[in-house]
């Protein structure tokens, strides 16, 4: 698999706007959250959770009853090809789990068209995503499979309102790799000093996210595709060990992953049929301690050795980040956390896109003009 570095042109303006006439939908299917976006605004991503229910039609419609419209993140359903799909919190009202252990292909197509449904996307698109990268076999198995899935016209009704689609083309990278590129896009001089140039750097990205982490290597953009992999020990485990502390906790309860990710003081939650809340600060700090051991660990025994700079990108990224960077930098290593990071992925896709139709587009005028 070949991915090509982003050319500057098409990355480095701050401008949100999409100049091309077909739409961009960067979606990164996480397991907490799909991430989606059409502009390279990080504040402009959009959190949907990632449960998915299939229920009659007639389940998933409502809300007509409701003095005044509601939130389309609380209340997100389609229709498509006579089924019903319920999305994120109403899929969880109904009581349909993340899916932890699903091969993220699985609801895919629920979870882009909802994506598209919400930005008001009509027509032609493309698409730009992310996959695990197991093995180099099981991502292009997958990369097929979810490409020939998404590459068609749909037809879809999106709370109600008929929604015609048709995804041109289907990008799909290593989850992680849009960090990068959306790191290389940023100013290359900061408070600490002048940033480097990863185009020209052997630089590993390490995306934890909540059902696998991922470890990228990346030598002057050209991805290292036998020295990466991605391992199912993320913050699903994390999230699995807190939830063995409190009687009741389901560790894909979407309010105890909140409550988590909380400031220090504020960690409460309460398991359905429970009559007070549990202070999670209680024994936070010292499963956090234990588990960034073993994420160390696995972390160091991967590290290729020519690594220069280490990417810590997604939610664990952050929420480990005090715990890891001073780790790396004691094996002399330059550490960055990709900036907002949950976010990190998403806009990066949504650059990549950019760069992949800008070249398109430079490719058929020069096309035309030599004609």
């Amino acid at each position: 698999m070949t991915i090509q570095q982003p050319t500057n042109t098409a990355v480095t303006s701050k401008a949100s706007s999409n100049t091309f006439r077909t739409s961009i939908l960067s979606v990164d299917l996480g397991r907490t959250a799909t991430k989606a976006c059409v502009s390279r605004d990080p504040n402009q991503v959009v959190f949907i959770p990632s449960n998915v229910a299939e229920l009659p039609v007639e389940k998933v419609r409502g809300g007509e009853f409701e003095s005044r419209p509601t939130d389309p993140l609380l209340d997100m359903w389609i229709e498509y090809q006579g089924r019903g799909y319920a999305i994120g919190q109403l899929a969880a009202d109904f009581g349909a789990n993340l899916g932890v252990g699903e091969s993220k292909v699985q609801k895919a197509l629920a979870k882009v068209l909802a994506s598209a449904g919400y930005f008001g996307l009509k027509d032609d698109l493309v698409l730009v995503l992310g996959l695990p990268y197991h093995s180099q076999e099981e991502f292009e198995r997958e990369k097929e499979e979810i490409t020939s899935l998404l590459t068609c016209p749909h037809i879809m009704s999106y709370r109600g309102e008929q929604v015609p689609l048709n995804i041109t083309k289907v990008w799909v990278m290593p989850e992680g790799y849009g960090s990068l590129i959306w790191c290389e896009a940023q100013e290359k001089v900061d408070k600490k000093g002048p940033s480097p140039d990863f185009s020209k750097t052997s630089v590993a990205i390490v995306d934890i996210g909540h059902q696998t982490s991922d470890f990228l290597m990346v030598d002057n953009f050209r991805f290292a595709r036998g020295a990466s992999k991605s391992e199912a020990f993320a913050m699903s485990e994390f999230y699995k060990r807190v939830a063995a502390e409190i009687e009741g906790a389901d560790s894909q309860s979407l309010s105890l992953i909140a409550a988590v990710n909380r400031p220090r003081g504020e960690r409460f939650f309460r398991p359905r049929g429970a009559t007070k809340p549990t202070n999670i600060d209680d024994f936070l700090p010292n499963l956090r301690e234990h588990f960034a051991r073993e994420l160390s660990g696995k972390l160091i025994a991967w590290l290729p050795e020519r690594v220069t700079d280490v990417i810590l990108t997604g939610g664990g990224g952050q929420f480990f980040w005090s715990d890891l960077e001073p780790l790396l930098k004691e094996a002399k290593l330059r550490a960055h956390l990709a900036q907002p990071s949950r976010q990190a992925n998403a806009v990066g896709q949504y650059l990549y896109g950019e760069a992949q139709l800008a070249s398109s587009s430079y490719s058929t005028r020069s096309s035309r003009s030599g004609s």
